[in-house]
């Protein structure tokens, strides 16, 4: 039995009173799992009849009823042979059974017992109902059984509670703020990417708007890429198997990569042999027929670059960076919008030195990190070093060299001034990493940027340079992503900015509205102005009301707008009216605004925070 915190008993004795309320309302409901979540509880219930919010309201006055009636919530002990006897009494057969057998044997089972309600349970839960003083049913949502889309998928009710009112008040306003900043509600509205089945699930693609985002952002890496003496790479979509047999990544992650493919007309001719498909499969597991496979991970076809051509020790570091698109098969429960997608493309390098440029070349990356985070607000953060599980046969390679790896991300994480903690079990199967968790402005927390030291890959594919010696040595790797994924980082950007995104990223940087048609003519002067700068720009030259133009704007998220009336064009003048940044704002000549809206730009100043 894990020992669970106050917070998580409530929630854990709040998702046993759903239970029941459920079972009250539908007696014929099928039970599965209910346990505590970071945020809340869920149950995962079997019920024929599809349930909607109104059935959530009468659940939810259900469950007031059970703890109103302060049932007591009794532990109780039993054998196996008893607990088998027990779920049959109570008809929870279906799903109870399994869940049972997950029991370790010597393990004490254990049911818990609140009012009517009886459940295989190792606990543990407040003592009695009326503990449950403030709690909310959230939602409902498909959940396949054991998250396996070979079973049936049941019915997940998802709620929270806390130990006050207050609390619970507060945790509802944050998710009202989340929905309303959800990125799938602000990307579609934005027209900033679209998701087509047509064109498969998980497969992002990137509409103009999302693009210039996206785009800018690869301007901004670049050019600090430029400055440290990075070289940029170009690699393919798909590679041999065998390169990722090498690497490890297959079969390592097998389960979550694209399955294999192999050579036109193989397929045939092993037909004609009588091959079936799961020989194929088998014999491409194995290695003895050699395919292709959607590029999981760029590093390989990195040190594919790197070995292509011999190295001196006067070479290294050696720092290769690539804009490179890789493809993972994750399950569609997964998946969602662009923060979990089956093709994604990272911001990736990887960095050949020596060991005694380790240090050096660990803290060029966090600078990098850093300031990705500073320049657009995300200062709030915390360190995780993922170390590798002593206990695991996860990992690959030389105990010592492990030691050495994680020696050195312990060093580099001391010299950041945030908080780190070490996380045991969550390295990468051939190196150590530090994650960066970012808290955005409502307190939700994201993973991002990556730095990874790797003493195995080198190994794995034999790589050297020549040392000062004259003689072969191993180089160690680092693989770092300061933004990680593009489509999850422009994801959790949209919710950070709430669509209101500074200047510098605007799909559309400024919006032109004359208030006639007459003056659309000199509207259009001042667009041509502004783009011969390189602004992104538009004049509204629809007949509307000025109230209605500058309503759309707001509504678009454009973060400047100029308008132009009669009496502002006789005097060469403009209105700036500016959501992203007042101190623009005012009456001002087309040249003095674009002046100082480049170096706003330039600047990459960000929005006034209560506008985000």
């Amino acid at each position: 039995m894990k020992d669970m915190s106050p917070l998580e008993e409530l929630r854990h004795s709040a998702s046993h009173v759903l239970a029941t309320a459920v079972l009250r309302l539908y007696p014929e409901t099928k039970l599965d799992i209910g346990p505590p979540t970071e945020n809340g509880f869920y149950y995962d219930i079997d019920l024929d009849k599809k349930l909607d919010a109104a059935d959530l309201e009468a659940i939810e006055a259900e469950m007031k009823k059970v703890i109103k009636e302060n049932q007591k919530f009794e532990r109780i002990e039993c054998s196996r042979e008893e607990a088998i006897e027990k779920i049959k009494a109570i008809g929870q057969e279906r799903y109870k059974l399994g869940r049972l057998d997950d029991i370790p044997e010597g393990e004490q089972v254990s049911f818990y017992q609140n009012g009517e309600f009886i459940d295989l349970c190792g606990g543990s839960h407040v003592n009695y109902t009326k503990k449950i003083k403030a709690f909310k049913l959230l939602s409902i949502a498909g959940a396949y059984h054991r998250g396996d889309e070979k079973n049936k998928q049941l019915q997940r009710i998802y709620g929270t509670a806390f130990p006050s009112k207050d609390e619970l008040a507060d945790y509802l306003e944050r998710l009202e703020q989340a929905r309303a900043r959800d990125h799938r509600k602000l990307g579609k509205e934005l027209k900033l990417f679209h998701i087509d089945e047509a064109v498969g699930s998980g497969m992002v693609l990137w509409t103009p708007n999302g693009a210039v985002i996206r785009q800018e952002l690869q301007n901004f890496i670049a050019e600090e890429l430029q400055k440290t003496g990075y070289d940029q790479v170009f690699t393919p979509h798909i590679g041999k198997l065998g390169l990722y047999r090498t690497s490890g990544h297959f079969p390592y992650y097998k389960e979550s990569q694209f399955p294999a493919i192999v050579e036109p007309g193989t397929v045939e001719e092993l037909a004609k042999e009588g091959c079936t498909c799961a020989e194929l499969s088998n014999r491409l597991d194995s290695g003895e027929i050699d395919g292709y496979l959607l590029k999981p991970m760029n590093c390989p076809m990195h040190i594919k670059v790197f070995d292509s051509q011999p190295h001196s020790y006067r070479d290294l570091p050696v720092r290769l960076a690539e804009f490179g698109t890789v493809y993972r098969w994750e399950q569609s429960g997964e998946l969602n919008g662009m923060t979990r997608v089956r093709g994604f493309t990272q911001d990736d390098a990887h960095l050949f030195c020596t060991e005694d440029q380790i240090a050096d070349e660990i803290s060029g990356c966090l600078d990098l990190v850093k300031l990705v985070f500073n320049t657009l607000g995300m200062s709030d953060y915390r360190v995780r070093i993922g170390l590798r599980d002593p206990d695991s046969d996860k990992y690959t390679g030389d105990a010592e060299k492990w030691d050495k790896a994680e020696a050195a991300l312990r060093d580099a994480a001391k010299t950041l001034g945030v908080n780190y903690s070490e996380e045991p079990g969550e390295a990468a199967f051939y190196g150590p990493k530090i994650d960066f968790v970012v808290k955005d402005v409502i307190g939700r927390e994201w993973q991002l940027g990556t730095v990874q030291v790797d003493y195995n890959l080198p190994e794995r594919f034999d790589l050297t340079y020549i040392g000062a010696d004259n003689e072969k040595h191993r180089p160690v790797m680092i693989h770092r992503a300061p933004f990680g994924s593009m489509e999850r980082f422009c994801g959790v950007l949209i919710e950070h900015f709430a669509g209101n995104f500074p200047t510098w990223l605007a799909p559309e940087q400024v919006r032109i509205l004359p208030m006639n048609d007459d003056l659309v003519p000199q509207a259009r002067e001042i667009e041509k102005l502004l783009k011969a700068a390189k602004i992104r720009v538009s004049v509204d030259a629809i007949a509307d009301k000025l109230g209605a133009k500058i309503r759309k704007c707001h509504v678009e998220k454009v973060p400047n707008f100029l308008v132009l009336g009669k009496q502002e064009a006789e005097q060469g003048l403009v209105k700036v009216n500016s959501r992203a940044n007042k101190n623009l704002e005012g009456l001002k000549k087309p040249q003095e605004f674009l002046t100082e809206l480049l170096e706003n730009i330039a600047n990459k100043t960000l929005p006034d925070p209560k506008e985000s």
